[in-house]
């Protein structure tokens, strides 16, 4: 996670309306939504508010406005494909707060799954490496071993100091509120499906789709842990010149999640005597930030370059690549982890 994708950030099987199958934990006659009570309104004004900083800030860079923007930057010369990430993160962060109301509206236990889980999972994705980056970095500044105002003051102009602390406390609000809005809501939706225990092995194909994931979150969390200590293998010069302790945390946030989806996806696919959610939850955070994450940095690394730094090497972009495809094999396997509990 580096501080330069705040300009473009942000950053799951389809089912029939209600009434849903039995089974499925929706009841019938619900008048209050999910979590009533006063916890739950006090979260979905949070998440809501949450929400206002980051749209803010890209309503006004959209209209014309520098606000954050410091003398210098960058950003002031950027064109098209600027204006374009503008509105598309400023729309991506407006989607929170329909999913709220999805979470936590009587009719949103109606709403088909996949027009839920989908948004879900791809939020889950974009916002967990934040959720554990971020403090790791605050944390490490405030021991004294991140940048300070004159390593900032040395490097090129980008966005004021605060724009950061705000953009990304946002982030971090919305992601804690969210999940504590999601897990009532799936409990009585879905709980079904990680009642009891793992169970029997799942077919033999997505066993081997879930080794294949593994094995490519150790490389993955290697290179990650490789590149947290200092390391420079598959970065340009200016990516290694750039490595400090802040970023440190970024990256070790990465491997935590990389590997989690490995390990999670191993364990749904072996079977076993686990309670369901613990692998489950493992599985599908960590494939999701895998494949978030890997997405929007390949993304990026394919569109035009902010200022006259260097273009992503290729090594770089076949690491984003090897992050899409093992989040998708971990998905793979989540996916079919859910459809036999529901066909059992």
């Amino acid at each position: 996670m580096t501080t330069r994708a705040v300009h473009t950030k942000h950053a799951p099987h389809p089912s029939a309306p209600a009434p849903a199958p039995a089974g499925e934990g929706v009841r019938t006659g619900v008048r209050t939504g999910v979590g009533a009570g006063a916890g739950r309104n006090i979260l979905t004004a949070v998440a809501l508010v949450a929400t206002v900083p980051y749209l803010a800030l890209k309503a006004a860079w959209l209209a014309g406005s520098r606000i954050g923007i410091p003398d210098g930057s960058v950003l002031l010369e950027a064109g098209t494909f600027l204006t374009v990430a503008n509105a598309v993160t400023l729309a991506m962060d407006a989607c929170v707060i329909l999913l709220v109301l999805v979470l936590t509206r009587p009719w949103g236990l109606r709403t088909p799954a996949w027009m839920l889980t989908v948004p879900v999972f791809t939020a889950t994705g974009l916002l967990t490496p934040i959720l554990l980056g971020f403090p790791g970095q605050l944390l490490v500044r405030a021991l004294g071993f991140g940048a300070g105002p004159e390593a900032a003051a040395a490097r090129e102009p980008f966005l004021d100091s605060w724009v950061f602390l705000v953009v990304y406390t946002g982030f971090t609000v919305q992601g804690l509120a969210l999940a504590a809005l999601f897990v009532p809501y799936a409990r009585r939706r879905w709980g079904r499906r990680w009642q009891g225990v793992v169970g029997e092995r799942l077919p033999s194909p997505t066993g081997v789709v879930a080794a294949a994931a593994a094995s490519g979150s150790l490389v993955l969390g290697a290179l990650f842990l490789h590149w947290a200590f200092g390391g420079t293998a598959g970065l340009s010069a200016e990516q290694a010149a750039a490595h400090s302790a802040e970023s440190a945390a970024g990256s070790v946030a990465h491997a935590i999640c990389v590997l989690a989806g490995g390990a999670g996806a191993l364990l749904l696919a072996r079977g076993g005597a686990l309670r369901a959610r613990w692998p489950l939850g493992l599985a599908w955070v960590g494939a999701a930030a895998t494949l978030a994450w890997g997405a929007w940095m390949l993304i990026a690394s394919l569109g035009p370059q902010l200022g006259q730094g260097e273009e992503p090497s290729i090594a770089a972009q076949l690491i984003y690549a090897g992050q899409m495809v093992t989040g998708s094999l971990a998905t793979a396997v989540v996916t079919r982890f859910l459809i036999s509990r529901r066909e059992s």
